[in-house]
């Protein structure tokens, strides 16, 4: 009996895969315009997130060039591309998976948060939206620093629950975000920039969460990371 491997990518790296094999067999040749992301998502069948998130994973590995406002385009190729991509395509999990999953979560911890913070815990909140606020001002403001605000606002949100585990998931989503496929969208996106918005976002999601108001907290939460969904998916 031969074992075969079992499949284990992520579903931009199947998408990656496939595009790196169609271009190994020049169904497109060096220089030549792709397909928009739409039609893409058309053709795979996936959503226009999965294919953003496969061909950045595609322009990490220097196989196309995404030029903005004019397409997708074929950079000179390497003898066996499919071969290359395939060798190191993990560039971290989904940005849009990740999202999602912060969506959920962190907006039922905002909620939990809302019943039972403690004035000493609302300072630390209020602390850490402060510190963001600081660094944005002397352009320091890092999401990739363990000690960064936006980081410490959240974590110190997840404490609230008294819960070890969904502490450590709420890590585990933002250690996520500091893989090549995350770093890589929000340059393209210039996610920094939208670093105001964000701190004042944190200060509505305090404020529901200081007068006890779990249903506004968990909205609030929600809003602000939805807003950074649509930020990621340039819309």
């Amino acid at each position: 009996m031969v074992l075969q491997p079992v499949e284990s990518q992520r579903l931009y790296q199947q998408v990656a895969s496939q595009v790196a094999e169609a271009l190994a067999g020049r169904e497109w040749q060096p220089g030549q315009r792709l397909p928009s992301e739409r039609d893409l998502a058309l053709r795979f069948g996936v959503s226009r997130p999965t294919i953003r998130e496969a061909i950045i994973a595609l322009e990490l590995q220097g196989l196309v060039e995404v030029r903005t406002g004019s397409g997708i385009f074929v950079k000179d190729l390497p003898a066996e591309p499919g071969q290359a991509v395939r060798a190191s395509m993990d560039q971290g999990p989904s940005p849009f998976d990740l999202i999602s999953a912060r969506i959920v979560i962190e907006g039922e911890l905002a909620a939990i948060a809302a019943r039972d913070i403690t004035s000493e815990e609302i300072e630390g909140l209020a602390e850490a939206i402060g510190k963001m606020e600081a660094d944005i001002e002397t352009g320091t403001q890092e999401v990739l620093s363990h000690e960064d605000g936006d980081l410490l606002f959240h974590a110190r949100i997840a404490a609230v629950s008294r819960n070890s585990v969904l502490r450590a998931i709420v890590q585990d989503l933002w250690e996520g975000m500091r893989h090549p496929l995350f770093q890589a969208i929000c340059r393209k996106v210039k996610l920094p920039t939208n670093a105001r918005r964000a701190a004042k976002d944190h200060r509505v999601i305090l404020d529901r969460i200081a007068v006890g108001d779990a249903e506004g907290a968990r909205a609030a939460m929600r809003r602000h990371l939805e807003q950074v969904r649509r930020v990621l998916l340039g819309e």
